[in-house]
């Protein structure tokens, strides 16, 4: 199969793809079926979210460095999050 220097950042070669190609998928199936649009919109904004995770879990053993940036971005999005509900 693959080693493990085809992994980018952490990240599995391609789950970062699978993920984005089901949310084309369900996009796709949004044009017939309108209420899974916003699922499909949902996905593909929870893929980059999905994919830090990962990193910051499974990283933590091999680079912790990495894992504590995958989380600061975490806690970044959370903070944009938070400060959006305050201005609305």
């Amino acid at each position: 199969m693959t080693d493990k220097s085809s992994e980018i950042a952490g990240l599995p070669f391609w789950l970062y793809p699978a993920g984005f190609w089901v949310g084309v998928v369900v996009l796709a199936v949004g044009v017939l079926f309108p209420d899974l649009a916003a699922v499909g919109v949902a996905w593909i904004g929870a893929v980059p979210v999905l994919a830090a995770l990962w990193v910051a879990v499974t990283a933590w053993n091999r680079d912790r460095r990495l894992s504590v940036a995958a989380l600061l971005a975490l806690a970044g999005l959370v903070a944009v999050f938070f400060v959006k509900q305050l201005i609305n």
